[in-house]
């Protein structure tokens, strides 16, 4: 993987597990999440401060493909960068390894850019363009 992607890093939690000790399929998209977050903040500005400027980025659509599980107290490396970037709309891509290094979950988020009333809206050019620079052509889970 590229050194340029950007790496989110979660140790697995026991309440985000099965009794069958790994995590729930679920619990994924709330990883995925935290990393998204992560990444827009090391963007330089996080997901409130779009809010409070106005912007929002609802998830239109997502899938994942599971290839192996996680499991108590792993720590998981989350990668995450833009597959596509138009003018409203932003794929996200991501791959989900152990310690180890193995492949456990990849996916990908599209998300449309939105007003606070919903509406769609062009994204923030600046943003557009710092996107633009990271787009990696790999496409997970499609």
């Amino acid at each position: 993987m590229d050194g340029a992607v950007f790496r989110y890093w979660h140790r697995v939690t026991y309440a985000e597990c099965t009794m069958g000790n790994h995590v729930y399929y679920g619990r994924y998209l709330e990883l995925l999440e935290a990393a998204r977050g992560a990444f827009f903040r090391e963007l330089g500005t996080s997901f409130r401060q779009w809010q409070e400027q106005g912007v929002i980025f609802p998830v239109v659509e997502c899938h994942l493909r599971y290839h192996a599980p996680a499991r108590y107290d792993d720590e998981l490396s989350i990668a995450v960068w833009p597959g596509e970037v138009g003018r409203v709309r932003l794929r996200l891509e991501y791959r989900v390894e152990n310690g180890a290094g193995a492949l456990l979950v990849e996916g990908w988020t599209l998300h449309a850019c939105a007003g606070l009333d919903e509406k769609p809206r062009r994204l923030p050019e600046a943003l557009r363009e710092q996107l633009l620079a990271r787009v990696r052509p790999v496409r997970c889970g499609s």
